[in-house]
This record gives C-alpha cells, sequence and structure tokens, in this order.
C-alpha cells in the first residue's frame, strides 16, 4: 500500500506519539485520510457529511499546539467521524431521515462530540446510519447504501454501518457509533472492526434515542488500543444524562496488555437459543482455544435463560410508536418498515410494558448471579454473515422485510437489556471471505476486564485489512 495509505492505517496511540515527536504532522495525517476518503467513498458510501474545510483548518490549529508543545486534550490532531445519530455543532444531525428538517440552527453538541472537541480531535463528518438506527442493515432514505469493505455485493450490518466501514478502511481513526440492539457490534463484526458498547451511563448520551435505556454512545475503532484511548476522552459524565454514571478517574489505556491468564471464561455457542451458521460456529470454536492458550480457564457453559427477544421487542417497538407519533405528519416521509414496527408499539399496553420491565430486571439479575462463576461470557457476535444488497429493496415507499431479531441479532440485544459491557473483535473469514465476530462479555461495571481479554485475543490473532474496494 502506498505510504499515504499506511498513514490512514495508523492506530490513534501511535499518531499521537509521532505528533509529539515531530516525526508526523495532523496536517499531513488530515489531507492524507481526506484523500483515501474521497477516493473510496464512491464505493462504500461511508459518510453522509464530509467537511473537508473544516477538518484542514482543525488540523491546522492542531498543528500550532503541537508546535507550541501544548496540545489541547487525549486527541489532539487524531481524525474522528460522528455517526448521523448524535449531534454535532454547526452540521445537520439529519437521522438517516427525510423526516428531519435540515434547515434548522444546529448549536449543540452531545457529550461525545463536545468531549472530542475539548481534546482536539480533527472532526471529518458525519456517518451513515439507517433511519433512526431503526434496522440492522446500513441503508437509509437520506444517504443511500452503505457497502462491506471486503465485498462491496454485501452490507456491512448498521445501523453503524458508515461507522464500521470508515473504522476497518483506515477512514479516520476514531468512530463515534451508537449501540441499541447491536448496532455498533454488528456492522464492527460484519466489517472486520472492534466494537465496544460499555457499561451503560459510562458515556453520557443526550438528547436519547427513541429506544431509551438501551441505548448506547459507543467507540468504533480499528483497535482495541483506539477504542480504550477514544472511551478516555469521552467516559466521562455531563449533566445533560441523568443516566451518566459519576465522574471517575479509571484510565481505560492502563493495564490493557496485563492479559488473562487465570480468568474463568464461559463458552457459549448458541447462548441455548440461537441457530447459527455452521462456518461462524466453527470459526467460533476455534478461535476460543486461544483464550485456553493465553492462560484462562475456559468451559463450554451455556448462561441458561430463554431468548429474551420478547422483552427487547416490546421497548424497540414502544420506541418507535413514540418516534414516528412525535413527527406528526411527517411520519409519512419514513420507511414503511420503520412504520410497521412503530404500530406494533402502538397497539402494546401499559400492563405490558411493565411486565416487559420486570424480566428485563431479572434477566439483569440472572447475569449478576452468573458472574459470580465466570469472568467472561464468550459468544459468536452474529448468527448469520453479512447479506447480500438487494438495491430493489432500498428506499422510501419500499417495505423493507427483515429477518426477525432473533436472526439478526441473537448475540447482540441481550446485553442491551442488561447493560453489561460487551465488545466484538474480528477472530475469521468465512469461505466467501467475509469477517467473522467473536463477542466478549463480562458482568456490569466490568468494562476493563472485556478490553483486557479482546487486546490479548488481538495480540494472539491481529487483524488483517481489507483490499481497497477500487
Amino acid at each position: 500500500m502506498s505510504t499515504d495509505n499506511e498513514v490512514c492505517y495508523l492506530a490513534a496511540t501511535e499518531l499521537v506519539k509521532r505528533y509529539k515527536k515531530r516525526t508526523l504532522s495532523p496536517v499531513e495525517v488530515t489531507e492524507a485520510v481526506l484523500d483515501r476518503i474521497e477516493r473510496l467513498e464512491p464505493h462504500v458510501n461511508a459518510f453522509a457529511l464530509l467537511d473537508r474545510e473544516s477538518a484542514l483548518k482543525s488540523a491546522h490549529e492542531s498543528e500550532q499546539r503541537w508546535a507550541k508543545g501544548d496540545p489541547l486534550g487525549l486527541v489532539d490532531g487524531v481524525p474522528a467521524a460522528i455517526k448521523d445519530l448524535i449531534l454535532t455543532k454547526g452540521w445537520p444531525t439529519l437521522r438517516g431521515s427525510r423526516s428531519t428538517v435540515a434547515d434548522q440552527v444546529w448549536s449543540e453538541d452531545s457529550p461525545a462530540t463536545a468531549r472530542l472537541r475539548e481534546h482536539g480531535a480533527v472532526l471529518f463528518g458525519k456517518t451513515t446510519t439507517a433511519e433512526f438506527g431503526w434496522k440492522g442493515l446500513a441503508d437509509c432514505p437520506v444517504s443511500g447504501i452503505t457497502r462491506n469493505p471486503w465485498n462491496l455485493a454485501f452490507t456491512p450490518g448498521g445501523s453503524s454501518g458508515g461507522s464500521a466501514v470508515g473504522a476497518a478502511l483506515g477512514l479516520c481513526q476514531l468512530h463515534v457509533a451508537t449501540d441499541g440492539g447491536g448496532s455498533g457490534r454488528m456492522p464492527a463484526a460484519h466489517s472486520g472492526a472492534f466494537g465496544f458498547k460499555q457499561t451503560f451511563g459510562r458515556v453520557s448520551v443526550y438528547p436519547y434515542s427513541q429506544n431509551g435505556t438501551l441505548f448506547n454512545v459507543t467507540p468504533l475503532t480499528r483497535s482495541v488500543g483506539d477504542a480504550a484511548l477514544l472511551l478516555d476522552v469521552i467516559a466521562r459524565p455531563d449533566p445533560r444524562d441523568w443516566n451518566a454514571l459519576p465522574a471517575s478517574e479509571i484510565n481505560w489505556s492502563a493495564g490493557l496488555d496485563d492479559g488473562v491468564a487465570g480468568l474463568r471464561v464461559a463458552f457459549s455457542p448458541t447462548l441455548g437459543y440461537a441457530d447459527v451458521d455452521p462456518e461462524i460456529s466453527r470459526i467460533v470454536a476455534d478461535a476460543v482455544k486461544v483464550f485456553s492458550d493465553l492462560g484462562c480457564i475456559v468451559d463450554q457453559v451455556d448462561p441458561g435463560i430463554e431468548n429474551p427477544l420478547p422483552i427487547f421487542r416490546t421497548f424497540w417497538a414502544a420506541g418507535a410508536a413514540k418516534l414516528l407519533a412525535s413527527l406528526g405528519s411527517r411520519r409519512e416521509l419514513t420507511e414503511l418498515g420503520l412504520q410497521d414496527v412503530a404500530d406494533e408499539g402502538a397497539k402494546l399496553d401499559a400492563v405490558s410494558y411493565v411486565e416487559a420491565i420486570e424480566k428485563r430486571e431479572a434477566l439483569g439479575r440472572h447475569f449478576i448471579g452468573f458472574h459470580q462463576d465466570w469472568d467472561l461470557l464468550v459468544t459468536p457476535m452474529t448468527s448469520q454473515p453479512p447479506s447480500e444488497i438487494v438495491e430493489s429493496s432500498v428506499g422510501l415507499g419500499v417495505r423493507t422485510v427483515l429477518p426477525p431479531f432473533s436472526y439478526l441479532s441473537p448475540f447482540a440485544y441481550p446485553f442491551n437489556l442488561t447493560q453489561q459491557p460487551a465488545a466484538t473483535i474480528p477472530c475469521g473469514f468465512n469461505s466467501a471471505g467475509l469477517p467473522v465476530g467473536l463477542q466478549i462479555i463480562a458482568a456490569k461495571f466490568c468494562d476493563a476486564k472485556v478490553l483486557r481479554a479482546a487486546r490479548a485475543f488481538e495480540k494472539a490473532r491481529p487483524f488483517s485489512r481489507p483490499t481497497d474496494p477500487v
């Protein structure tokens, strides 16, 4: 690959080291990343908005700070992009929907965006999303189809498809994504990137999505170290988020290389209910052997739960109903499939919703008990490989018929319900050359344990890069 491409694939942690030594400048990096985006973007469609002028201005300001030896923060001069569900001052946040009025004053940053600005990151633009993040695909009426970096005929998954593609292809080192039911982890697995859903409340969220306390703002990067660095920046309380955890002095980048010897690892190939593609089952089972090699105590154990899909579906549909009710007549500008989910939610009664809350609490208590015996739970990330893109089924006025959630993300949504930390890391490729992801889960608040295990696996099985899709 060219020198410029190598620069684009440098980790954020490495960029900061080189800026400090003055062997590389933020302007050089920004120009290289911009050139790469503009060359690959017509093929993959990862960005809903790209602001070249703003990025270069920020890079020049960062370069001046580094020249004085006075960087703003931990990621000064590092390229970053924000998913188009997250507010960014001065840029429209359309949420992938024609129902959003673009011509308004965009005067506020969401907490994660604000923290990145405070630390000097170079913000490039907004990455693509499914409309309001409602589905596990990467297309929407506003920005069209986002494509898998390993094979353009396939979806990268969603809804954070643009973030996953950008991370895998070196189109910005740091990506802020979201995960309400696997929306960050699934596309990371399908695209060959690292996705991490931290304990709920660790990263402040404002405004909340229609999915309420299922919804997380998350790192999505090419490496575990970069995800930890991004957490060091954005894992801060914000007064606008009443669910935010208290301020903590945890350094998420510290201790990543301490290893996992002695940890008790439960490997569950199906969680007791999932129907998993045979190739994925084989690849993940082989990958789990790495933990034994690293000194973990590994046993095949199911956590003993029923499929919590009905619980999740209640919250998901109710949230869609609330969202579309707030749109008034503009509801008709949304995808028909989203309208179907909202109609399902509108039929729910209060008793059913409260029962779902109680069942969610019981599920959370179950996993608290499970993790008394097991440090980590390891599963496949997805049950099926990426699907081929059917272009005729994409767009406004077309009813997107999705496979059931139990097919798309049986390993993802349980841990949005329980609010536990969960990461996906690439662990191999299927016979079609598409990535497969391994999921690592720990008890609530044990985020550092997940990051440490993911880092140990990453060192044992380094990531591959996709060939440039041109």
